[in-house]
C-alpha cells in the first residue's frame, strides 16, 4: 500500500509526461504498482483478504443455540465440539455470536404493556431503602401495592421482608381499597413461591400464602422467572416511592416515617395526574374500579386464622392455648387438624369435620361436648362444670366428677395403688 501522498505524486508526474518506469524509479516502487494506481485514478481502498471461515454455513445453528443458552458462548463452544466436531477457542466463538448478543439484550428489555380491566389485578412488591430515623440510617422495607387499572397505590413500611409482612401489607391494601381484586400478581419471593419452573411455567406457591389466598378469595399469579418487568406497574411504583416519598428525608421516629408515608399516599400519590392514564388514580378508582372489587364482608383477619395439628389425648380432648376442646373418644391417639378462626375452633380428622366449638375466653378451661363421650360416660346431655345443661361449644370449668374415671380403674391398670 502506498500513502495518499505517494499516489498523488504519481498522478502529478504522469500529468507532467513521465512514464511509469521513470515514476517507479523516482518513488522506489515497482512500475506495476504505479500502473495499478494510475489505472484506478487515485488511492485504492484497503481490502481484507478473504479467508475461509470455519463457522461458515453454521450461522442459523449458532443463533439458535446462543439464544437457547441465554447468551452463554462457552456452552455453544462445547456443543460445537460435541455435535459438529468443530474445536475452537472461546474468543472465536464469541466473535461469531456477537451479532446475536444485541438481539438477546433487546428481547430481555422488551415489554408489552398489558392493561387490565377494573378490579382484575393488584400488583405487589417490596423495595429496600436506607432511611434516616432519629439520626441513624435504618434499612426500611417498603411494601407497595398497585391496582392495575386505576394505578391507585398503597404503601406500608416494615423492618423486614418476612412472609408475615407480605400478608400484612396485602390485608392493609384490601382494607384501604375496601375490597379484593380477582388476582394478585407477585414476583417470585421465596416466602410466597416455593418453586417456579422456567420451562413449563409450573408454579408451586407457599402453603400459607395459598391458605391466605383462599381466605380472601383471590387467585395468586407469579411473574415468569427473571421477568419482573411483567409486573411493571408496581416496579415503577416502588421507584416512585423511593424517589418521591422518601427522597432522603429524615424522620424523628419510625412512627413518624409511617405517618409520612400514609399522608404522602393520601395527599400526593393518589391525587396527582398519572403519566400513563392522564388521570388522578383516586378519581379513576372511585369512578370505575371501586365497585368492581369483591367486598370484604365480615371475614376476620388472616392473622386470627390458624391451622394447627394436634394428637387427641386420653381425656378425649386436644389443647389450644392451654384450653382443652373435646373430640369423639374414638379418636384418642389420632392426629387431627385444628382451625382457629372467627371465634371458633373446628377440628377435622382427615376430610371429616368431627367437632366444632366456640373459642374459650381465658386460660386452662375445658370445652366439653357430651356427645363426644357417648359410649364411655352415661347420660345424654352436655354438662358444665356443675352438672347443669349448657349450650353447645361453650367454655367451662373442669367437668364434674361424673365425667372422670375413678382412681381405682387407674390403680388396676397400673397394677398397684397410689
Amino acid at each position: 500500500m502506498k500513502t495518499a501522498e505517494d499516489v498523488a505524486e504519481m498522478v502529478r508526474l504522469k500529468a507532467c509526461g513521465w512514464g511509469r518506469k521513470r515514476i517507479a524509479k523516482a518513488l522506489g516502487c515497482s512500475h506495476h504498482t504505479v500502473k495499478t494506481y494510475l489505472d484506478a485514478g487515485g488511492v485504492l481502498p484497503f481490502k481484507t483478504p478473504e479467508r475461509a471461515k470455519t463457522l461458515a454455513g453454521h450461522e442459523d445453528w449458532l443463533r439458535e443455540r446462543f439464544l437457547a443458552h441465554r447468551g452463554n458462548a462457552d456452552v455453544v463452544r462445547q456443543e460445537l465440539a460435541a455435535e459438529k466436531s468443530i474445536v475452537l477457542n472461546l474468543r472465536t466463538v464469541e466473535r461469531a455470536v456477537k451479532p446475536y448478543r444485541q438481539a438477546l439484550k433487546a428481547e430481555a428489555l422488551a415489554t408489552v404493556r398489558f392493561e387490565t380491566p377494573p378490579g382484575r389485578q393488584l400488583q405487589i412488591d417490596f423495595g429496600e431503602r436506607f432511611v434516616e430515623i432519629a439520626g441513624a440510617n435504618v434499612k426500611a422495607f417498603v411494601f407497595v401495592a398497585t391496582l392495575g387499572y386505576s394505578r391507585r397505590i398503597h404503601v406500608r413500611a416494615f423492618r423486614s421482608e418476612r412472609q408475615a409482612n407480605w400478608l400484612a401489607g396485602l390485608e392493609s391494601a384490601f382494607t384501604t381499597f375496601g375490597g379484593v381484586p380477582e388476582e394478585v400478581l407477585i414476583d417470585n419471593p421465596r416466602s410466597l413461591v416455593t418453586s417456579h419452573d422456567k420451562a413449563t411455567r409450573a408454579v408451586t406457591f407457599n402453603a400459607t400464602f395459598l391458605a391466605f389466598a383462599r381466605h380472601w378469595k383471590f387467585a395468586p399469579r407469579a411473574c415468569a422467572p427473571y421477568r419482573a418487568r411483567t409486573k411493571g406497574k408496581t416496579e415503577s411504583g416502588v421507584g416512585y416511592v423511593k424517589k418521591n416519598a422518601i427522597a432522603g428525608r429524615p424522620f424523628a421516629s419510625w412512627e413518624a416515617f409511617e405517618a409520612h408515608l400514609a399522608a404522602w399516599e393520601r395527599d400526593i400519590a393518589n391525587v396527582r395526574e398519572h403519566g400513563t392514564t392522564e388521570e388522578a388514580p383516586r378519581v379513576r378508582f372511585e369512578r370505575d374500579e371501586k365497585h368492581r372489587l369483591k367486598p370484604l364482608g365480615d371475614r376476620p383477619s388472616f392473622g386470627s386464622l390458624r391451622d394447627l395439628s394436634r394428637i387427641v389425648g386420653n381425656d378425649c380432648a386436644i389443647e389450644v392455648d392451654t384450653n382443652s376442646y373435646s373430640v369423639p373418644w374414638q379418636l384418642i391417639g389420632e392426629r387431627v387438624s385444628v382451625t382457629v378462626a372467627a371465634g371458633g375452633v373446628r377440628i377435622r380428622h382427615g376430610r371429616r369435620l368431627v367437632a366444632v366449638h366456640g373459642l374459650a375466653e381465658g386460660r386452662r378451661q375445658r370445652v366439653i361436648d357430651r356427645a363426644h363421650l357417648d359410649g364411655i360416660v352415661p347420660g345424654g346431655k352436655k354438662v358444665g362444670c356443675r352438672g347443669e345443661p349448657v349450650a353447645p361449644s361453650s367454655p367451662h370449668d373442669p367437668p364434674p366428677p361424673a365425667l372422670l374415671r375413678p382412681l381405682s380403674e387407674y390403680e388396676a391398670l397400673a397394677g398397684g395403688s397410689f
